[in-house]
């Protein structure tokens, strides 16, 4: 109270002293503003505490479920905890189906078409960015416009050319008499390897980047692929670093495509992996959680450590 008391006696000698009048109320707002400020941080915690706990929910279920014996999922008074956990639901589940080889081809999957839109994607992202040619505001309003159409209403057309592709399992060149990219890489990879939503990312991240570089590295006789991949793209590395997270996540946790273009067990991924637990008798629940933890972990761990980067990733590029 010592220096709020000298301010005082200043003030009294010389009220018109704005400075010193400044002073002294913001000393003596200073307290309840800083109540204010604790008292804010503490709801926003609570808040933000409660919604956290209410997204991991499904996670924790899917977990607790996973380590309970059968007979305790039957029991309608099971309580919220196991009464015994039950590790030994991960080894058996593991052990009914081939879940290295599911594992193996999801994670060749994810990677492949995490390499081709990393490549491809951002070549044609900086394209429509910094190119200019007259057709580029189309082609941009081309791909925004695909992006509004759901993928149930293309999957058959994209079926029916993987099934028709010339010359590729017995296809003349007409693309009759054989299977096509039916139960191979190729149709498990290249339909999904680059979308629309990936492109729009990488053209957003380019647009940010300064065009003088552009013009900068021209002048010195650097080429267009040269400028793209030696001088453009490492300035959006938290944009490579996004698109490759949302599409390692999206060639991992792919399902449907997968069911449709295979057929053998050696091309089947993780996720379909888990119908092996769901049988006309009835499912195994317990077992079919544990797989669905196994399946979980790689995306959680990779979102865990990379998500700083995500975040700054989508900040940087302007969406909202």
């Amino acid at each position: 109270m010592t220096d709020i008391d000298d301010l005082q006696r200043q003030v009294a000698q010389d009220p018109d002293h704005a400075v010193v009048g400044s002073r002294l109320s913001h000393r003596l707002r200073s307290p309840s503003r800083s109540r204010q400020q604790r008292v804010s941080k503490i709801v926003l915690y609570v808040v933000l505490t409660v919604v956290s706990l209410l997204m991991a929910a499904p996670f924790l279920w899917m977990f607790l479920t996973s380590v309970r014996s059968p007979e305790e999922l039957a029991d309608p008074n099971m309580g919220l905890l196991p009464a015994s956990w039950e590790w030994g639901n991960y080894l058996e589940a593991f052990n009914a189906a081939p879940f290295g080889i599911y594992a193996r081809n999801s994670f060749l999957l994810a990677l492949l078409q995490t390499g081709a839109t990393l490549v491809f994607g951002s070549a044609c992202g900086y394209a429509i960015a910094k190119l200019r040619f007259p057709a580029a505001p189309w082609i941009f309003g081309a791909f925004l416009a695909s992006m509004m159409i759901p993928f149930y209403a293309t999957v058959i057309p994209q079926f029916l050319i993987v099934r028709f592709m010339p010359m590729f399992g017995g296809n003349n060149i007409l693309g009759q008499g054989g299977s096509g990219w039916i139960d191979t890489w190729w149709g498990l990879v290249v339909p999904g390897a680059i979308s629309a939503f990936n492109i729009f990312l990488f053209r957003q991240f380019y647009v940010a980047t300064p065009t003088e570089l552009i013009e900068a590295a021209r002048i010195d006789g650097v080429g267009e692929l040269g400028i793209w991949a030696r001088i453009i793209t490492p300035l959006i590395k938290p944009g490579l670093l996004t698109v490759a997270l949302l599409s390692f996540e999206q060639g991992w946790n792919n399902f449907l495509w997968p069911l449709l273009v295979t057929t053998s067990e050696n091309l089947r991924v993780i996720q379909l992996g888990l119908s092996v637990f769901r049988q006309e008798a009835g499912t195994d629940f317990h077992l079919l959680m544990a797989g669905t933890t196994i399946a979980a972990v790689p995306m959680i761990i990779l979102f865990a450590i990379f998500q700083k980067y995500f975040v700054n990733g989508f900040v940087s590029s302007g969406i909202k």
